[in-house]
Parts: C-alpha cells; structure tokens; sequence
C-alpha cells in the first residue's frame, strides 16, 4: 500500500510539471522571436493575446492530478499507519 501510495503522490506531479515545461519551452520561444503566444490555441501569434490558466484550460488535468496526489497521500499515510506482517 506504502508504494502505491507513493507512486499515486509522486507521478501526477511529474506529469503536470513535465506539460508545464513542455508549454513552456514553446512560450519562451514565441516570446524570444518577438511574438505573443496563444494559450488558447497553443500557438505564437504577432498580435497580443490575453493569458489564460492552466485551469481555466484543463481543470480535469489539474484538479484530477491534485485528487489523484490527495489519494496517494492517504495510501502513504495508511501504509505507515498499518504494521508490516
């Protein structure tokens, strides 16, 4: 249970943080050939664009990561809990 646990806590972090900096890499290369990068649509544009979250775009991935870490956290916490056989 203790390493589902962990497995369920660490993973949905490196997820979401390997899709920001996927995200990332192409805000910052939009921004450095002069450009305004679209979230909406995931592309540099020449005009301005408005910033939208990551949660207004994808809360299931968002709010899914954070309940599937919240879950792994009660599994870590129940297999520290429980004696080993």
């Amino acid at each position: 249970m203790l390493r589902l646990g962990l497995l369920l806590l660490i993973v949905p972090m490196l997820v979401l943080m390997g899709a920001y900096f996927w995200e990332y890499a192409g805000v910052r290369e939009c921004v450095l050939a002069g450009g305004h990068w679209d979230y909406l649509e995931g592309v540099c544009r020449e005009t301005p664009q408005p910033f939208v979250s990551w949660l207004d775009r994808a809360p299931w991935l968002v709010n899914g990561g954070m309940l599937v870490s919240l879950v792994g956290l009660a599994l870590c916490m129940a297999g520290l809990y429980t004696k080993r056989r």
